[in-house]
């Protein structure tokens, strides 16, 4: 591990963070977070719970676009959420089987369902699958955890390939603490 990292998670502790063990639960909250700040996807997620209390894929499937629409996100990503449900639901996605496939894999199934890319499915292998080596350039607050730990004004992605290297094998860890210092200016 990288000793400039190191002395950062010396500094701040162990820091806790949530873990959706449930797969489809998690996918649902990892697209809720998408490009949203963390305030709005924390609200948009609670009104998500209140409303849809068992998180299913049959009560998604067959919930309109505008029920959740109504929960506070863009018509969009509730088509997103609603295609997920039906993708499950109808099998033309296997939640189950991901757990046997290696990182790059499930990046490229998940991938195959609209409106999931690949920092929705980093996040589902970080947060719930809890995969050891997981750093995505897509997540702008390990990009700017980056930079401030490294005092960078910015990060190129070869720059920030090149930390990552160093995080290996245990990218996922460094990522949790990435998270933690993008707060700190």
């Amino acid at each position: 591990m990288d000793s400039i990292l190191g002395d950062a998670m010396k500094r701040l502790g162990k820091v806790e963070r949530e873990v959706i063990p449930d797969l489809f639960t998690a996918l649902i909250h990892a697209i809720v977070g998408q490009q949203v700040s963390v305030k709005a996807a924390y609200t948009v997620w609670h009104r998500m719970q209140l409303h849809f209390e068992d998180m299913i894929p049959q009560q998604i499937a067959f919930a309109t676009v505008e029920e959740i629409q109504q929960c506070g996100m863009s018509t969009r990503k509730a088509a997103y959420i609603k295609n997920v449900g039906e993708a499950v639901m109808f099998c033309s996605l296997n939640l189950m089987e991901l757990y046997n496939l290696p990182d790059e894999e499930v990046i490229k199934r998940l991938s195959r369902v609209n409106g999931i890319g690949v920092w929705t499915a980093e996040m589902l292998l970080l947060n719930s699958m809890e995969r050891p080596d997981i750093v995505s350039w897509g997540d702008i607050a390990i990009r700017r955890g980056m930079m401030n730990l490294y005092n960078l004004s910015d990060i190129t992605k070869e720059q920030f390939e090149k930390y990552k290297k160093q995080y290996c094998p245990y990218g996922s860890v460094a990522s949790i603490y990435l998270w933690k210092l993008s707060f700190e200016s």
